[in-house]
Order: C-alpha cells, then sequence, then structure tokens
C-alpha cells in the first residue's frame, strides 16, 4: 500500500513531518513529488523531511572561483555519468572525520541503486587515472534534480562533478536544483535558501516538464 503524507504544513520547525514507512520507489516518487524527503537515523524508524525553508542552488547564480577553475583544469580529472552509480554511494556512506556516523545506512543504498535501475537515481563520477576519486548521487523526475551527497578521496574531486553536473544539467535546461539542507560548502557556490510555498512552486513546474534530464547520459 503506497505511505500517505501529511501536508508539508505539518512539518515542525526542524521540518520533521512523518516517520515510519518503507523506501520502495513508489513511497520515494510520491515523497519528492510533494518535497518531502528521507533522512534515517539508526535505530529510529525512518524519518521524513519537508522544512519550512528550503536550500536550492540556481544555476545561474552558481560561483566557481578562478582559482578553484584553475586547479580542476590542473588535476585533470576524468568526468562520467552512471558509470559506478553503487561505487559512488559506497564513498558517500563512509565515515567521515568531522562526522559521527551516516544517515546512508544500507537500506539507503538498496533503495537507491533500486531507483538506478528504474533510470531515477544518477550518479557524477571523478575519475582520475582510471580511479574514481570522488562523486555525487541524487534523484530526477521531469526537470528536477535532487541531490543527496557527495564525496571526495582526493582534493577537489567532489567540487569537479559539481561543476560538471551543473553544466550538464543548464545544457539540458535546468535552471535549479534542490539541496534539501543548507551547507556552508554550497552556500560558498552561491546557494540560499526559499521558503517552502516557493520551493513547492518551482517542484510543481519542474515535475510537469516532459523532458528528463538524464535521457542520453554522457
Amino acid at each position: 500500500m503506497l505511505m500517505e503524507f501529511p501536508p508539508v504544513e505539518w512539518a515542525d520547525d526542524d521540518g520533521l513531518l512523518a516517520f515510519g514507512g518503507d523506501l520502495e520507489p513508489q513511497t520515494l516518487e510520491c515523497a519528492y513529488s510533494r518535497g518531502i524527503f528521507p533522512w534515517p537515523v539508526a535505530g529510529l524508524p525512518l524519518l521524513w523531511f519537508a522544512p519550512p525553508k528550503r536550500a536550492v542552488l540556481f544555476l545561474d547564480e552558481f560561483h566557481v572561483s578562478t582559482r578553484l577553475r584553475r586547479e580542476l583544469r590542473r588535476k585533470n580529472f576524468q568526468m562520467k555519468i552512471d558509470s559506478a552509480f553503487a561505487e559512488v554511494m559506497q564513498g558517500c556512506a563512509a565515515p567521515r572525520k568531522d562526522e559521527d556516523g551516516t544517515w546512508i545506512l544500507p537500506e539507503m543504498q538498496i533503495a537507491y541503486e533500486r531507483l538506478h535501475r528504474l533510470g531515477i537515481a544518477h550518479s557524477v563520477e571523478t575519475w582520475h587515472e582510471r580511479e574514481l576519486v570522488g562523486g555525487l548521487y541524487g534523484v530526477s523526475w521531469g526537470g528536477y534534480f535532487c541531490g543527496e551527497s557527495m564525496f571526495h578521496r582526493e582534493s577537489g574531486a567532489s567540487k569537479a562533478a559539481l561543476v560538471f553536473l551543473i553544466e550538464y544539467l543548464k545544457a539540458r535546461g535546468a535552471s535549479w536544483i534542490d539541496i534539501q539542507m543548507m551547507t556552508p560548502h554550497f552556500q560558498a557556490f552561491g546557494a540560499r535558501e526559499i521558503p517552502r510555498d516557493e520551493f513547492q512552486s518551482l517542484l510543481k513546474t519542474a515535475l510537469s516538464q516532459p523532458a528528463r534530464l538524464f535521457d542520453d547520459g554522457a
């Protein structure tokens, strides 16, 4: 049975809207199409969020410093899409020095790998000398893309994946991406928070677009 979510306006001040349910493809599509996303915490029922302020990155406001562009050219990374989705998820789920645990639990990896096989979840990979050194993944319906997580094993590798993604999506007519919650990393690139009702309007328009952003791959 498809999970029914309460109205997003019922979320608390932290954005927590509901708990429980599953990570089946139909449930995830139902959630994302309403501006809701899962954020699992080990030992708790599955949590669903719809924060009152949503972090988005408008592609024409994306800022890359001259220094970073020079650095990325010097690194000579090779960029690919959807060539190592499971490995990217594993990289994103790996423990980090500045974090206590991960929200990308095994059940999340299984669920999003299933979405990948359905053509909904996608990865951008950064390679160097045939080794995966960074990347990111997210989900997409219509003209909507929601970034989930990113990782790097070599300096600049996750930033290279983001720069490549933005250029790729702009070329296909996208004008913004959903990054859910603001971080200093994305803020430095020009991301900003918008009210939930404004986000819902953007989401509705993006989902109504017939074209799929990743139809032809790269």
